[in-house]
């Protein structure tokens, strides 16, 4: 199982300095990925948790992070893809794949904020055959060559997108959800599935099970999905249901776990953390906590 880190994007730590610092840490530290999330503005009768109240860009802060960093890969999880049109966001991240050398992931969801389909004149429904289009556009931009879509929801007229993202037909896609009907389609159509931050550790065991059987049942090679988890970590102070919570080593030991559970690849997100991600936090001693978990679980030989 690789070990990866999630990108300053939320509160207190979401700042230059910081994204620079962690970037630059975590690579020489050996983690694999650096990972962000997406979300637009927070409704003021939404009561949502604090690591939403003040976010970055999700992609704007990797490109910021790949002008810093030479081999640490850079995803996104997730970008909804209602807000945006396909063909904005083949752009977007493939412009960040060209920056990056070719260390570019994309998660994609349906979203859940009534406020942010509101503000983006969005809607995710039907979720299912929307995503599958999108996916297709994308793809069929990505190739470098003439595309061209003409679907149910959207439309490219011929034409080409370049220059072409730098891995062979665009940055891999990761697709999110919980539902039987959303791990399915990860399984068929993307090169994996992510995690949300309430997943428990019994349901990413079975969502990777799920993925992999789709997989299995579509012709391709189960062991080649990627099961990629959000790790909220809870460091020095144990609950028994939060399997990365209390010391270094009961933290690490939960992270054991999640690979006996099939995971390919984890995660740790303080942005979940009240005391980095909260926009209330004390910055310094954001940074700081940051950085002494970024140094503690960081990948062993």
């Amino acid at each position: 199982m690789r070990i990866s880190f999630g990108c300053p994007v939320s509160g207190a730590w979401a700042e230059p300095s910081s994204v620079t610092r962690v970037a630059t840490r975590a690579e020489q530290l050996g983690y694999h990925s650096l990972w962000s999330f997406q979300r637009l503005m927070v409704g003021t009768d939404q009561d949502l948790a604090p690591v939403y109240r003040s976010v970055l860009d999700p992609l704007l802060t990797l490109a910021y992070a790949a002008a810093h960093t030479a081999t640490i890969r850079l995803g996104v999880a997730v970008i909804n893809l209602p807000y945006v049109s396909p063909a904005y966001l083949a752009k977007q991240a493939g412009t960040l794949d060209v920056l990056s050398g070719g260390r570019a992931d994309l998660g994609l969801g349906t979203g859940w904020s009534e406020v942010e389909f509101a503000a983006t004149n969005s809607d995710p429904k039907p979720r299912g055959r929307r995503t599958e289009e999108y996916l297709s556009v994308l793809r069929t931009l990505w190739s470098g060559e003439t595309a061209s879509f003409d679907g149910e929801f959207y439309t490219v007229p011929p034409s080409v997108m370049a220059p072409a993202p730098v891995q062979p037909g665009g940055p891999p896609i990761l697709l999110g959800g919980s539902a039987d009907v959303a791990l399915r389609r990860a399984g068929r159509l993307a090169d994996g599935w992510v995690s949300s931050s309430r997943a428990t550790a019994a349901d990413i065991a079975r969502g990777a099970q799920i993925v992999r059987q789709a997989a299995a049942d579509a012709g391709r090679d189960p062991a080649a999905m990627r099961i990629v988890v959000r790790g909220v970590v809870q460091a020095g102070r144990r609950d028994e249901a939060m399997p990365l919570s209390g010391s270094w080593a009961q933290i690490r030991d939960g992270a054991d776990r999640l690979a006996e559970a099939g995971v390919t690849e984890l995660f740790y997100d303080l942005n979940w953390d009240p005391q980095v991600g909260s926009p209330d936090a004390d910055p310094l001693a954001a940074r700081d906590r940051a950085e002494e978990i970024l140094a503690e679980l960081a990948p062993k030989g």
